[in-house]
């Protein structure tokens, strides 16, 4: 049974900074496409961050590179996004996604991750 669990979300201010886990158990992130997406109200669900499945290679979204960070730990086998200089239209549910079949040319599509967290909900104040 695969499981994926958010941490780290929460209420902060304009300018400020967060950091996101997601814990995955029964999908190794090392063989996995791992990623960040995020929905805010009346919205569609959003790419955020990735890695390829294989390769090790980054992808971010063009409105958080440079400001958003994703990482991961093989040993605790999980995934963090450290996110700076946050704003207003940053707030929402954020969800971590693993893709074990994903191709790299479809690391952007929610659609192609298997698996799928709760959410952390992230809410920015101006």
């Amino acid at each position: 049974q695969v499981q994926l669990v958010e941490s780290g979300g929460g209420l902060v201010q304009a300018g400020s900074s967060l950091r996101l886990s997601c814990v995955a158990s029964g999908v190794s992130i090392r063989t996995s496409g791992m990623a960040w997406f995020r929905q805010a109200p009346g919205k569609a669900r959003e790419f955020v961050a990735a890695f390829s499945r294989t390769g090790g290679y980054t992808y971010y979204s063009d409105s958080v590179k440079g400001r958003f960070t994703i990482s991961k730990d093989n040993a605790k086998n999980s995934i963090d996004l450290q996110m700076n200089s946050l704003n207003a239209e940053d707030t929402a549910v954020y969800y971590c996604a693993a893709g074990p079949r994903i191709i790299t040319s479809s690391t952007r599509n929610a659609a192609q991750y298997d698996y799928w967290g709760q959410g952390t909900q992230v809410t920015v104040s101006s």
